[in-house]
């Protein structure tokens, strides 16, 4: 994963870099408020049907927000991103297929035109329960099981408010496990028994806002983090894209991409057996109602 956080680290600076004719700054005194919120529903319908296939109903909502204040050289950032989806089939009945609640705020002082002495927290988990699907005998998550919270200190690179870039050298990563049985399989990386993991290490946060085409925004949000231990190089990656793409005044299209590495996480293969970490990938495309506000 060293290679992958390399690779993913210039692609953050490179969207920086595009960004630099941007000249939207925050107003000093103001409140901002602005994101994405919608719904996406699919369905499909058969009867007779000589190749085969079900009846199935899908549709996940989403959020995505940032709220900040400006005042002198401070400035508050908070975001917040929630999205939840399930699918009903007649074989396979509901399963869930995406669920997160993300939220982090960030306060700085400038330090200069572009950098700012910066404190960031942040709180990652779920909803409801997760399951290795198709077996519905044992949930392999639920909510603050795992949890993940950043808390940091470092400097802030914000060329405007649609693109920043995060430094922090004294970061720790705390994962919690707040349930008896997934905390006795020491799932998610705390050991057997325990409930809660801490972590001292390096940080970057990317973010960018940018205009592809007429109608058609995006949003992607890159963490990286590695451990001052024997793991040091070891890159933990959650990286998130969300593309938006208007098609009137009522309807959109949405897709949404998250990535993730975390070498604490295991996987399960097709019988359910414990194997080691790998590369997490979920996408889901859309189309429904969205509001920009």
């Amino acid at each position: 994963m060293k290679q992958l956080g390399l690779i993913f680290l210039s692609v953050a600076l490179s969207a920086t870099a595009y960004g630099q004719t941007n000249k939207n700054e925050y107003e000093d005194g103001k409140w901002v408020l602005k994101g994405i919120t919608g719904l996406n529903l699919s369905q499909t319908a058969v009867s007779n049907w000589a190749s085969g296939g079900e009846n199935s109903f899908a549709g996940n909502a989403y959020l995505n927000g940032t709220l900040a204040h400006k005042s002198g050289k401070w400035l508050w950032i908070n975001t917040l991103g929630l999205d939840y989806g399930l699918t009903k089939t007649k074989s396979q009945g509901v399963q869930k297929t995406s669920d997160k609640i993300a939220f982090a705020t960030q306060l700085g002082y400038q330090a200069s035109e572009k950098w700012y002495y910066t404190a960031m927290a942040d709180l990652n988990t779920q909803f409801y329960k997760g399951y290795n699907y198709p077996d519905k005998s044992h949930y392999i998550s639920k909510f603050f099981a795992p949890a993940y919270s950043n808390i940091s200190l470092g400097m802030d690179y914000r060329l405007n408010n649609k693109y920043s870039i995060y430094l922090s050298p004294a970061a720790g990563k705390l994962t919690f496990v707040e349930d008896d049985y997934l905390s006795g399989e020491g799932a998610f990386g705390v050991d057997p028994g325990d409930r809660f993991k801490a972590e001292i290490g390096a940080y970057l946060k990317a973010k960018a806002e940018q205009k592809i085409m007429e109608n058609v925004n995006l949003i992607t949000s890159l963490d990286l983090f590695t451990p001052y231990d024997n793991q040091f190089g070891n890159v933990d990656v959650n990286w998130d894209i969300l593309i938006n793409m208007k098609i009137n005044k009522f309807l959109s299209a949405t897709l949404n991409t998250t990535l993730k590495y975390d070498n604490d996480v295991k996987t399960f293969n097709d019988e359910g057996k414990k194997q080691g970490a790998k590369v997490q990938f979920k996408e889901v495309l859309g189309i429904g109602v969205a509001y920009n506000f």
